[in-house]
């Protein structure tokens, strides 16, 4: 993309034609650097700067229009993980209704909290947004099930955060990865366990995740008949709320309230409240028989693919193939299974293992 404009003496702008200078005091402006000047102001002390971040995996030259994060963004929307997001289980496996919430619409309710945590306490909303929309892209078919059916097939284990920082590094753009930024990548690799090396960016990524998913998984659990909303413990009904928007706005104004001083925290109240709410949800939700009634049926599916990939690696995709040279055929297997959406999981194990229809003419 190109960048520069030229602003008049007046502080307005026009299209850079070629006659740049010299014409009214005009001169000629790069909307990046225009960007990293505004954060100083926009961005505080305890907030990454894109000026100062600490650049990519191999240096390219800098946008004239994008700050690096908001190259990020870009990156990751356009990718193909990202787009197979809107196939994924969230909680419900293959739910009736299209109004479930799916792991794009986790997502994206995940960048729009984090952003709206990020503008409050004056950190780098666009570093927010790109770790929120980047963090689950490693997440399998059939939700946390099929991670669990992955680790336990994979001899080196399994964790989605992991594999979603090997999204973006390795398995894009036919293996050669989005190149994102330092802290993108920090904050994607984190956003579950975190690190000594946090931002407080991927920090309000990690509290926003479990936010967003405490509040619409409830939601979804209602509308599926798991639990009613008078299910749910006295202290979230009083301290947090009753309904999905109120319990959202009184968590994440706790937390902007409470926050300051390079930290980002709830109050006591509110993270005691928090917790219970969280208990509740896996006893009477993610442990639910009816809710989970045919997870059971997911290693079988994740399993048979595997065994089919690993007896023939000829039938894995050429990009995989890729893979298999340089990392072996076990990680070239596990990236392309745990990257599939559940339906195409299902589409391909049919095709591999149930019999095709014969129809005599």
């Amino acid at each position: 993309m190109g960048g520069n404009v030229v602003y008049d003496n007046r502080g307005q702008w026009r299209e850079d034609r070629g006659q740049t200078r010299g014409t009214k005091g005009g001169v000629v402006v790069n909307l990046r650097e225009k960007r990293e000047e505004l954060e100083e102001l926009l961005v505080c002390e305890f907030g990454v700067r894109a000026s100062q971040s600490r650049g990519r995996l191999t240096p390219e030259e800098p946008d004239g229009i994008r700050t690096c994060f908001q190259r990020d963004i870009d990156r990751i929307t356009h990718s193909k993980a990202f787009r197979r997001l809107k196939h994924k289980t969230q909680v419900f496996l293959q739910p009736e209704g299209d109004h479930y919430r799916t792991r794009l619409t986790h997502t994206l309710e995940v960048s729009r909290l984090a952003r709206t945590v990020a503008r409050a306490k004056m950190l780098n909303e666009d570093l927010a947004e790109a770790i929120s929309l980047g963090h689950d892209l490693g997440h399998t078919p059939f939700g946390h099930a099929g991670e669990r059916a992955i680790n336990q097939l994979s001899s080196f284990g399994f964790r989605h955060y992991e594999q979603s920082l090997r999204v973006v590094d390795r398995i894009e753009k036919g293996g050669r990865g989005l190149n994102l930024s330092y802290e993108t990548r920090l904050g994607i690799a984190a956003h579950t366990v975190g690190t000594p090396d946090d931002t407080l960016e991927a920090v309000a990524v990690r509290l926003c995740d479990r936010i967003a998913y405490i509040n619409h998984d409830v939601d979804d659990a209602v509308r599926a008949g798991i639990i009613t909303q008078d299910a749910l413990p006295e202290i979230v009904r009083t301290q947090i709320g009753v309904s999905h928007s109120s319990r959202i706005n009184a968590i994440i104004a706790d937390l902007v309230e409470n926050s300051g001083e390079g930290e980002l925290k709830l109050s006591p109240e509110m993270s005691r409240a928090a917790e219970v709410f969280h208990s509740f949800l896996y006893d009477a939700v993610y442990r639910n028989p009816k809710a989970k009634s045919e997870e059971s049926k997911v290693l079988g599916v994740l399993g048979g693919l595997w065994e089919h990939y690993m007896k023939q690696p000829e039938k894995l995709p050429e990009d995989f193939r890729a893979i298999e040279q340089t990392d072996g055929l076990e990680r070239a297997v596990c990236d392309y299974v745990s990257g599939m959406t559940d339906d195409y999981a299902i589409f391909k194990y049919r095709e591999i293992y149930i019999p095709a229809s014969w129809n005599v003419r």
